[in-house]
């Protein structure tokens, strides 16, 4: 289903980590086994637990940076809450969501801090994807300016709790939609194509009107108090800036 792990290894050229620790719960061998070598050789060290409880245990010893949890595992609701965790001490989570259980579990993903998900079967370059953005400001990985925040124009990206604001008012995003946000602003007052927007939300190319109906939606909610952020240039793409810069 997956590749062997060494052609998936070679796809993950755009995500390297810098030793953070991340801990993989899920109970596949298989999924197991490719994760701990492609997220090994990608950079970041790795250990596993195959329950709830063994994830509850392994971060109340602190140290981890990022859990890797299948939404499958036996009693993952709760995972969210951290009964046993410092808040301040709370791990980003990367949640591996079948296509069919979306409905279910997104929703309630923009009350949990620094939480992303990808959906199964895996596609490996965008699990490190994921994991790349969500571990920002950690370890020795290169982050985002000032620490993994990144501003422009007022608005304010933080990729350590996956948080946006413009000004004082905090923007409710998805995850597609805080992956193309970050995107723009990360680049700034230069255009882009459809097809790169689509590799980095997606990691593939979904057409012009998926990207159009994205763009409408970030666009009502980043723009909607103030002057225009995000500027189309036809037949070209997108770019995000103020207009008189």
């Amino acid at each position: 289903m997956y590749g062997s792990v060494n052609d998936k290894a070679e796809q993950a050229w755009g995500a390297r980590g810098g030793g953070q620790q991340v801990l993989i719960a899920v109970d596949d061998p298989g999924t197991l086994e490719l994760l701990s070598t492609t997220v090994g050789l990608a950079g970041y060290r790795t250990e596993a637990a195959g329950s709830r409880d063994a994830v509850l245990d392994r971060l109340a010893d602190g140290g981890c940076d990022l859990v890797i949890v299948d939404a499958a595992l036996p009693g993952l609701q709760p995972l969210e809450q951290g009964r046993r965790l410092d808040p301040a001490d709370r791990p980003a989570v990367l949640l591996l969501v079948p296509t069919d259980s979306l409905g279910e579990i997104v929703p309630g993903l923009g009350s949990v801090a620094a939480t992303d998900y990808v959906t199964k079967p895996l596609r490996i370059a965008e699990v490190l994807a994921r994991m790349h953005v969500l571990l920002r400001g950690t370890g020795n990985a290169n982050g985002g300016a000032r620490g993994g925040v990144h501003e422009c124009g007022g608005l304010v990206l933080d990729d350590i709790t996956c948080r946006a604001r413009r000004g004082r008012r905090v923007l409710d995003l998805t995850p597609a939609e805080y992956r193309l946000l970050r995107h723009l602003l990360v680049h700034a007052h230069k255009v882009l194509s459809k097809e790169q927007i689509a590799r980095q939300v997606w990691d593939e190319y979904r057409g012009d009107n998926a990207i159009e109906q994205l763009v409408s939606r970030l666009r009502r909610k980043v723009d909607q108090d103030g002057p225009a952020l995000i500027h189309t240039r036809r037949g070209f793409g997108y770019w995000l800036g103020p207009e008189d810069d």
